[in-house]
């Protein structure tokens, strides 16, 4: 069964505390969601595997460590997943980045995939798949199994807030991706919303609602 770490770090719930907040406008919520990201981020890497290599010092030759391969990927589920790019991309610049991108059918309620671009050689990667808010699991899950039908074997999924139902979807459908999440939160409304969540993630970080 996948790993699910739901993140204690009293800053990232600190800035969860303040994307909730109705008032939080759309400049502060989008910086927000970055900072959140790239802390989320730095915990998520933890166990990336490293190597031993020889350098030059300015006083002696040593021994340091560097990241094993040094390919990494993000994948943000569109739209909202953006926000969350530019903070991951701060504490591992040298990342690639694709994009897929779903919507839901009204008719079935199924995710239907509109676009996918991924890195050449993705399938070769440690990929992070992000999006701000599992809700359901649907379209996480559809993204997830995307990158699985096109080789990606080492996948890792990323948010801020998850439902309950969410994580047991995503963990029923892709028992060996780990899930790292900001805040677990209590339920889905009817509307297929999180409570307490924060509303449409996608709406606040693109002023759109």
């Amino acid at each position: 069964m996948s790993k699910v770490v739901v993140m204690d770090h009293p800053l990232i719930q600190h800035k969860i505390g303040i994307i909730r907040r109705e008032e939080t406008g759309a400049k502060d919520f989008r910086s927000l969601i970055g900072e959140i990201a790239m802390l989320m981020c730095y915990e998520a890497t933890r166990d990336l595997k490293l190597v031993d290599v020889e350098i030059t010092t300015p006083i002696c030759r040593t021994t340091a460590k560097e990241l094993y391969g040094k390919k990494l990927a993000v994948i943000p589920i569109l739209r909202a997943g953006l926000g969350m790019v530019d903070g991951m991309l701060s504490m591992i610049p040298a990342a690639k980045v694709g994009h897929i991108g779903l919507y839901r059918d009204p008719k079935t309620l199924q995710p239907v995939e509109y676009y996918c671009k991924l890195p050449d050689d993705c399938a070769n990667r440690e990929v992070f798949v992000v999006d701000p808010m599992l809700a359901t699991g649907g379209s996480s899950a559809a993204a997830i199994r995307i990158l699985k039908d096109r080789g990606v074997k080492n996948i890792r999924f990323m948010c801020i807030i998850a439902a309950p139902e969410g994580v047991k979807k995503m963990q029923e459908a892709h028992s060996d991706v780990d899930i790292y999440i900001g805040a677990l939160d209590d339920h889905l409304n009817e509307h297929g919303y999180i409570v307490p969540g924060l509303g449409d993630a996608g709406d606040r970080i693109f002023g759109t609602k």
